[in-house]
């Protein structure tokens, strides 16, 4: 066989290969599979209760996951064990003090076609979550950030993507002790006091 030959047979196995690919990967999304990366699923967002945040004040903050539709992920507390729970990890500034635990929605049971037999205990659409938070009297005053890590696994109804942990940001400015202040969105925050 002459190498043009032979060359020209390689790439149209190359080619071939691609196209199935392709076709595959179209496949994939039309029949509903994942088609996003698991970190494209969720989008959160962070909103703090307060504007400034008073030294010696408690505030909190709000965690709003958006999930795309067609997707869930498992609650805080799922189903089973062997599950992934979605979890919020914060790193708190120098003076600031978590006032208990982080506070996760209950979750909702559903059937999905790879466990019709046993419910699973998911989000889907917006979820909440709530942290109560206090600014102690060494907390630096002026703009400071809370860096969060949220962990989940997301799933449609056929397959689930790999877990992740994606960063979050809550941003706040902190001022004197006493220092006038006014509640932010109090829609996010009225049902968590």
């Amino acid at each position: 066989m002459s190498q043009a030959t032979e060359l020209l047979r390689k790439l149209c196995c190359v080619s071939a290969v691609c196209a199935l690919l392709l076709m595959a990967g179209v496949a994939t999304a039309q029949d509903g599979a994942p088609a996003k990366s698991a970190a494209e699923v969720v989008k959160p967002h962070a909103y703090v209760s307060l504007d400034p945040v008073p030294r010696g004040k408690e505030f909190q903050v709000a965690v709003v996951l958006e999930i795309s539709s067609g997707f869930h992920m498992n609650s805080h507390k799922p189903s089973d064990s062997y599950l992934i729970a979605t979890n919020l990890t914060p790193q708190l500034p120098a003076g600031v003090t978590m006032v208990g635990d982080i506070t996760y929605p209950a979750g909702k049971n559903e059937k999905f076609p790879f466990s019709p037999d046993k419910p699973l205990n998911v989000y889907t659409g917006s979820v909440t979550l709530h942290m109560k938070l206090a600014a102690g009297d060494s907390t630096a005053i002026g703009t400071t950030t809370i860096p969060m890590s949220l962990r989940y696994q997301a799933c449609n109804t056929n397959a689930c993507l790999p877990p992740v942990k994606i960063p979050v940001t809550a941003e706040l400015t902190v001022a004197a002790a006493g220092a006038k202040s006014k509640a932010v969105h109090p829609e996010l925050f009225a049902a968590s006091k």
